[in-house]
């Protein structure tokens, strides 16, 4: 088996949990798994990441995961208290149960992922959540939406998946499936088959496999993965250019109905999205754009959002 690829925090951080509490994150994505060692400030001191095993199924994948905890964790194992899990799928996270995943990760759907790793990691508590909520949160607390109330975070990988805070707290839905962006319905997408099973949805156009598959089916040869069609777009290349054109076109359909529903204070997207894969890009955020009331109505802008307090934990 590969081993995973570690990184480590440069300079004194790199001991600043030596008799200190600690916990590790980890992120499970369709894939790629990693996990951090991080300090109760929020540095992330340790990372490591290792292929998701996505088609030998759920044990594989949980057997990696806790693989990659104890990789981080190293000789601080004494100090860890907790695990964080940000998963793909629809996760309870109450119960700690994947109740669905498209086929990305194959037989995930049904599985105990807050008992069957903490079992794995000798009963270390365990708390679960979608990746996507737990990326907001992140971002909420140390990120770009720090101080935020109100955020839209957009994420754009294996998938395409949203988080929407509201109040300081991230909306789950009764039924833990809000935020699945990508299944949102756009002109782009019409006929397309997503992942889920459906069809039309955005993801079926603008995640990463959706706009390599795009690439190809074209006649792209030039690139064999995501990053390599960002590099010829960012060249000037035509095609790969009007590939990422088209579902960067869908993608902002979506975020910009989303955002007409919800008014958030500040949207962020994910390092994985096709234009983070161009050179030179990484995450971005950006503040809500002034709305302007319906011509109809007034030609005034609208009032700014009212101060709000800072944001208030789950």
């Amino acid at each position: 088996m590969k081993a995973p690829e570690m990184r480590r925090a440069a300079g004194p951080v790199a001991g600043v949990v030596e008799g200190m509490e600690a916990a590790v994150g980890v992120d499970i994505g369709g894939t790629k798994t990693a996990a951090g060692l991080v300090d109760p400030s929020g540095v992330v001191l340790v990372t490591a990441t290792r292929p998701t095993p996505a088609a030998e199924g759920r044990e594989a994948i949980l057997d990696t995961a806790a693989e990659l905890v104890r990789s981080v964790a190293g000789d601080r194992w004494g100090s860890i208290t907790a695990v964080g899990v940000g998963s793909a799928g629809v996760i309870d996270p109450e119960r700690g149960v994947v109740v669905s995943a498209t086929s990305a990760l194959a037989g995930w759907a049904g599985t105990d992922l807050r008992g069957g790793l903490s079992r794995r990691l000798g009963g270390l508590p365990v708390a679960t959540g979608n990746d996507v909520h737990a990326h907001a949160l992140g971002e909420q607390w140390r990120g770009a939406a720090a101080g935020c109330a109100d955020v839209l975070l957009v994420a754009v990988g294996t998938g395409v998946g949203a988080s929407i805070v509201l109040g300081g707290k991230v909306r789950y839905g009764p039924r833990s499936v809000a935020g699945h962006a990508g299944h949102m319905p756009v002109p782009a997408a019409a006929g397309a088959p997503c992942p889920c099973g459906g069809t039309g949805h955005v993801e079926a156009v603008a995640s990463g496999p959706a706009l390599l598959a795009e690439y190809r089916r074209r006649g792209g040869t030039r690139a064999t993965d995501l990053a390599g069609v960002a590099r010829l777009a960012a060249a000037g290349d035509p095609l790969a250019t009007d590939v990422l054109a088209t579902g960067g076109t869908a993608l902002g359909q979506a975020i910009g109905g989303l955002m007409n529903v919800i008014d958030p204070e500040i949207w962020s997207s994910g390092e994985a999205s096709p234009a983070a894969a161009t050179p030179g890009g990484s995450r971005y955020a950006r503040p809500s754009p002034p709305k302007r009331c319906p011509p109809c109505a007034t030609s005034r802008s609208c009032p700014p959002p009212s101060p709000r307090p800072p944001p208030s934990w789950p």
